[in-house]
């Protein structure tokens, strides 16, 4: 509970911040329009991140603090990069995996490459640092885990307050075992976060996103057991995967259960 609470103070202050910036002129690149058409701001994915992050570091077991603040920072700050650099126009045909590579075989490096490859080395770098470098299967697993939650809570980023849902629902599934402190802090970062997402006054972007999705894949490297670790991967590689060709947004509202979860606590259209 201390943890969560100081996640969910952190993050209040970032917000705080956040709403002194976006009313300067310097808060205008971090300005958006989102899909229903009303303006946004992404710097509620800095509050997250820096509150997510500096909470996740003080729950850290013993051995895991170096590693809370690689993937959490790292990923929250190219997460950042590609907030402003891909809004770029030329920018505008690079996204998802398909962009990346064109963008790649065309000779250009797309923001988020950049993003990919410095959630990619945080993630191994984090790997090592938190004790699983020692066996090759290990610190692949914890560098899969990692990267790949994190840009799959940046995949459910596209409605007001789904990912940061989808990270207080994940947390507090984590919240149990030795490991559990690590994520007891994002969870309340999230939920002090998900109010002002909710009312479309701020949006996570990749910087939010991108934070918590790799806290949450560091928590999932701690489980006990290679095949429940192996299992998690598998899934969020398919999902990844599944992102590249089918709608999150149709399957969500076509499932029950899912839909309503999806729309509670948004504003009426």
């Amino acid at each position: 509970m201390p943890l969560a609470l100081a996640g969910a103070a952190a993050a209040r202050l970032g917000l705080a911040a956040a709403a002194v910036l976006d009313a300067r002129p310097a808060g205008a690149r971090w300005r958006r329009t989102n899909h229903a058409g009303r303006p946004v701001s992404l710097l509620g994915g800095p509050a997250l991140a820096v509150a997510a992050t500096a909470a996740a570091v003080a729950g850290a077991p013993a051995g895991t603090r170096a590693a809370a603040a690689l993937a959490g920072a790292v990923s929250g700050l190219v997460g950042g990069y590609d907030d402003l650099a891909g809004a770029r126009p030329e920018q505008a045909r690079d996204k998802g995996l398909a962009g990346h590579l064109r963008a790649l075989r065309a000779g250009r490096v797309s923001a988020g490459a950049v993003k990919v490859a410095g959630i990619g080395a945080a993630a191994a770098a984090a790997a090592v640092s938190a004790g699983h470098g020692s066996r090759p299967a290990d610190a692949v697993l914890a560098t899969g885990l990692v990267a790949g939650t994190a840009n799959l809570v940046n995949l459910l980023d596209l409605r007001p307050g789904r990912a940061a849902k989808a990270v207080v629902l994940a947390a507090a599934a984590g919240l149990g075992g030795p490991a559990g402190p690590l994520v007891a802090g994002p969870l309340g970062a999230a939920l002090a976060v998900l109010p002002a997402d909710l009312a479309e006054r701020v949006m996570l972007g990749d910087c939010g996103a991108n934070a918590a999705g790799a806290l949450l894949g560091l928590r999932l490297a701690a489980v006990p057991g290679r095949p429940a670790r192996a299992t998690a991967l598998a899934v969020v590689v398919a999902l990844t995967l599944a992102s590249e060709r089918v709608s999150f947004t149709r399957v969500i509202e076509a499932t029950p259960g899912l839909r309503e979860l999806d729309r509670l606590g948004r504003r009426v259209r």
